[in-house]
Formats: structure tokens, sequence, C-alpha cells
């Protein structure tokens, strides 16, 4: 049996411009940086959402255990609201749901979003339910695998959430480059995925490689202040190394060079992050054109963000029969995931 999915169910809490935060409160956290106001004009965002508006609300003293209740009460409603439409756009009822993947690595309860939104949502209480964490920004990849097989091999319909709140975890502000640049990208969201028998994107094939030589170069740590990013500026370099190879294997497994591919859903974890992809996979100029828009338009929301990318692709084109989609995502470890997709009518 061959599962796919097709569009892909959204949903964002409040947007703000990336100006209105820097002048409303990060200009402030950061006076007398050097480095910040460059790290937001590089940031190639324009604006983002979040829970929390920090203008607004300063979370930076909460402990751990005051963001996780508030993790809590807006995951729930924001993956509702995901979850729902992508069940809607698949015209599929909630009842007919067999499996339920949560994907996030931002906050934790229990009983978990799985439970609680299952059960909110209406799914059978035989629903089969798998919750993936701490992953990071490449984690809708290894999950969609998971989920796409249950459904082809056991004829499951099989639904995946992706939900990241990242706005819960502002730091103290502090001299620190890396947690600079990572409140200048970071964003929250919610990405849903159904998938069941029926016209849209296989997934064909999926690879990973974990530079484990680099691992500390990009790092989610759990402290009494929340989680903290560690993101070294030489990220973009360790996946240079690492793009070019992971991407040819994808490919000549499956009897395809990149002149084949239809479209590229990269994930945006920074401009230079999608500049190094472009030149190392030898890209025209506007093959990342949505990767681009995605992190301008919603920041880097960590796992949902490269569904968010394929969405965007699916509204701007009609795929035929035939059409393949390579979507690369990057995180902790540090890791590349790439799945390679094909539309079948």
């Amino acid at each position: 049996m061959v599962a796919t999915f097709g569009r892909i169910g959204l949903a964002t809490p409040p947007s703000r411009s990336q100006k209105a935060l820097w002048d409303g409160y990060f200009s402030g956290a950061y006076a007398g940086s050097r480095v910040a106001p460059h790290a937001w004009a590089a940031s190639g965002v324009r604006t983002r959402h979040g829970v929390v508006d920090p203008t607004i609300e300063d979370v930076s003293s909460w402990s751990t255990g005051q963001r996780m209740k508030r993790y809590a009460a807006e995951a729930l409603p924001l993956g509702k609201d995901a979850v729902a439409a992508a069940l809607d756009a698949a015209h599929v009822r909630a009842d007919d749901v067999g499996l339920f993947t949560v994907v996030s690595c931002t906050g934790y309860a229990t009983p978990g979003l799985d439970i609680l939104l299952a059960r909110d949502l209406g799914m059978p209480a035989s629903t089969q339910r798998l919750t993936i964490g701490h992953m990071g920004c490449y984690a809708a990849i290894p999950a969609l695998a998971t989920v796409n097989d249950a459904a082809a091999a056991r004829g499951l319909v099989g639904v995946l959430l992706c939900v990241e709140l990242v706005s819960l975890h502002l730091q103290p502000a502090a001299p620190d480059t890396e947690q600079i640049l990572s409140h200048a990208l970071f964003s929250d969201a919610a990405a849903a995925v159904v998938c069941r028998p029926g016209a849209g994107l296989r997934l064909v094939d999926v690879v990973a490689s974990t530079d484990q030589a680099h691992v500390e170069k990009m790092t989610w740590d759990i402290t009494d202040l929340g989680f903290r990013m560690g993101l070294s500026s030489q990220v973009p370099d360790v996946l240079a190394a690492q793009v070019g190879g992971v991407v040819g294997d994808l490919l000549a497994r499956n009897s395809l060079d990149r002149c084949a591919v239809t479209g590229w859903a990269v994930h945006p974890g920074g401009p230079r992050i999608l500049d190094v992809v472009g030149d190392r996979l030898g890209l025209a100029g506007s093959a990342l054109d949505v990767s681009r828009e995605t992190l301008r338009d919603h920041g880097n929301c960590s796992s949902p963000t490269v569904l968010m990318v394929i969405d965007e692709m699916l509204r701007r084109r009609t795929p035929e029969a035939g059409d393949t989609i390579v979507a690369l995502a990057f995180g902790p470890g540090l890791t590349l995931y790439a799945a390679l997709l094909r539309w079948e009518n």
C-alpha cells in the first residue's frame, strides 16, 4: 500500500514585526552590544510569531516549571487548530485516525499533547500514539517517515503534528553571541500532516547524517530558566561539508540527479545556511526562494518549518505525477536529514 500526504495544516500565534521586537525589547536588553544590531539586520526575518510578546511580557526570569505550564496552555489550542486544518484538507474524520504522532522540543506535559488532542479532536480511544521530543529542527522528517511507514505497512491513517513554542524560552540578556543569534531567528508555529492512501506526496526515501565530531555546535539544554540554545557560528561550515554527500546519496539510490528535482524544500535555519546549501548543491538562484520567504515571513519555527516550506510549494503550483521534492532539515547533533518526495496521482 502507498501512503501519501497533501496540503498541510498550519497554525501560528500572533505575528509581530522584527523591527517592533527589536525596538520594544531587544534593543534595550542588548544595549551596547555590537553583535545584536547586526544579527537582527542579517537575520532574514521580517515578521515572526510568538505566544509570548516580550514587549508586553518578559519571561526571561521565569523558571522552567512556569514555562512548562504556559507551554501546556498554549500548545493545546495551537496544535488543535493545525490538526483540524490538516484533517479538513485531507477530507479525513478524526475518528478515522489510527496513529497520532506529536513532535516538540520546546515543552513537556503529562498527560501529553498526544492524549489531550486525541481526546479533544474526537480520535478513537484505540488510536496509537507516539511522542517525539528534543530532536529539534530536523524532527519533522524522521517523524514523517515513521507515520508514513505505519500508514503504508499497516493501512493506518496517520497524523503528524509538529508544534514548537520557542518564545517561551527567552533567556536573560547576556553578551552571548549564540543567544543573540537564536533570539533574532526563532519563532512559534504548529504544522500537521495526514498520511493516507490517495493522491499526494509519497515519501520515497530518507537519509540521515550526524557529524559526530561536531555534536557540540548546536545544542538545546534544559536549565532552571527554560531551554537554552547553543548555536555556533560554525554550523553553516559543518553543514557545508555534509550536504553534498547526503543529497548525492539520496538521489543516487533513487537513480536521479539534481536536475531531475522539481523543488527544494530546505529548512531555513538562517540566511547563511541557505546560501551554503544553494552553493554546495549548485542550485539556481531562485531554487530556495520559498525557503527564504518562509524565513522572512515566519522566522525559524524549528520542526514545523520544513513542512511550512513544502506547504507553500503546494500552494503555488499544482504538482504533476512524478514531480519530486527534496526536503532538507538540520538540527542538534549536528544532524542533517534529507527526504525524497514524489507526487502520486
